[in-house]
């Protein structure tokens, strides 16, 4: 059995209908590219839980999570939108999962600081958010959600808000993040070269089907069309 499975996940819509069957191998980078509307987002947020499916099943890590409660997954999600708690410094977010997994304050400190230096944010404990740039904010969103140690990692354009230069340099420090932890990813993404750049296999989705996977080297541009 695969790390990751989702067997005939499907969602159905007044005009459309999405159903997947997929995998993802532990330890490896997997991104879903498509046209805007072809359902990736979506086939995100029923694997998090987030959206209710119609039909179908996911596994992950041996143990069926198809109707688990969000909270319960084991799973982390960082989104376009940053969504960090604006009433909270820097070190309060990325602190929060472990408050509510009853962490005490010494060990929640130590582990702040270590993904701090993850995420090349070294002396940003105290900043307000609201002082933070995109990419900064993104980074912090980031260690938010990989120090609660999640189980597959989903990342729902997590770029796509930045200008091309950081999209470029983040995603190549969440690539080299994911190789030096050995962490589960699967990203959706509308930038096929960001997809080229950071992925062991790359799912495309078309009007909520899947027509192509494989690996990037064999990804050809004229599939998009």
């Amino acid at each position: 059995m695969e790390y990751f499975s989702a067997e005939n996940l499907t969602k159905e819509f007044d005009s459309a209908k999405i159903s997947v069957t997929f995998s993802v191998k532990q330890n490896t980078f997997t991104s879903i590219v498509g046209p805007s509307g072809s359902g990736k987002s979506t086939v995100l947020r029923m694997i998090a839980g987030l959206e209710q499916c119609n039909n179908g099943k996911i596994f992950l890590d041996g143990n069926e999570i198809t109707n688990v409660k969000p909270q319960d997954r084991q799973l982390g999600m960082v989104f376009q939108n940053a969504s960090l708690f604006m009433n909270m410094n820097v070190e309060q977010n990325i602190a929060y999962g472990l408050k509510c997994k009853g962490f005490k304050k010494n060990e929640i400190s130590v582990l702040v600081k270590e993904w701090l230096s993850k995420v090349q944010m070294e002396g940003f404990e105290k900043r307000s958010c609201s002082s933070l740039s995109g990419g900064e904010s993104q980074r912090i969103a980031l260690a938010r959600t990989l120090i609660i140690n999640p189980k597959l990692l989903l990342l729902d354009e997590p770029l796509s808000a930045l200008d091309a230069p950081l999209r470029k340099s983040l995603a190549a420090q969440i690539r080299k993040l994911q190789l030096s932890l050995g962490i589960t990813v699967l990203m959706v993404t509308h930038d096929i070269e960001e997809a080229k750049s950071v992925s062991d296999k790359i799912i495309l989705l078309k009007k909520g089907q899947i027509c192509w996977t494989g690996i990037p080297l064999d990804f050809k541009d004229d599939f998009l069309v």
